[in-house]
């Protein structure tokens, strides 16, 4: 028991670590975002790169927030004592696989079902 709350100890600590460089990424990404102004540029080639430009900061903040949010998530799941299971089939999450990834809400055989398409994200266990 001591080792388990030890280990749930260093996951918070890395949860935690990992939401503020996410949450410090995010608030960057979005001031760079309102950097890019295209209203004063003339040049259709400088407007599409200006263009492209924000694009790509709207991608990297969309999964900057992604990532945010299931790091809350796996925090409430260690809150609520069900941290290191799979949502989907109830199995204990490997080590190495929470090692890697703290914030994953799935076991490494449902995580390939999801992203073969064979299994849905919002099916999880009741």
């Amino acid at each position: 028991m001591k080792n388990q709350d030890s280990a749930t100890e260093i996951y918070r600590e890395k949860l935690l670590e990992q939401k503020a460089r996410a949450e410090r990424s995010l608030l960057s990404t979005v001031a760079e975002g309102r950097k890019f102004d295209t209203d004063d540029i003339i040049d259709p080639a400088d407007q599409a790169v200006m263009s492209y430009q924000r694009e790509l900061m709207f991608s990297q903040g969309t999964n900057e927030r992604t990532q945010l949010s299931l790091i809350r998530l796996a925090l409430d799941r260690l809150n609520e004592g069900t941290y290191g299971e799979c949502m989907s089939c109830e199995e204990e999450i490997g080590a190495k696989r929470l090692e890697a990834v703290p914030w994953t809400p799935y076991c490494i055989r449902c995580q390939e079902k999801i992203e073969n398409g064979e299994l849905d994200e919002s099916e999880q266990a009741a």
